[in-house]
């Protein structure tokens, strides 16, 4: 099962981290990202998309 990691900055200027578990829901993400994006991050490599910075653990 496979976890897609999201790093981002709040509201309120703090890191905040979200781990999508949901297999459906890292499946549209992947729809909407870029094909480098998407194959970097198939490889476990950490990656920056608008502001965001998402990795995928197998």
């Amino acid at each position: 099962m496979s976890v897609l990691i999201r790093r981002y900055k709040g509201n309120n200027g703090m890191m905040q981290e979200e781990r999508i578990d949901d297999e459906d829901r890292i499946e549209r993400y992947m729809r909407l990202f870029e094909k480098d994006d998407v194959k970097k991050l198939q490889t476990g490599v950490k990656c920056f998309i608008e502001k965001d910075e998402w990795q995928l653990l197998p």
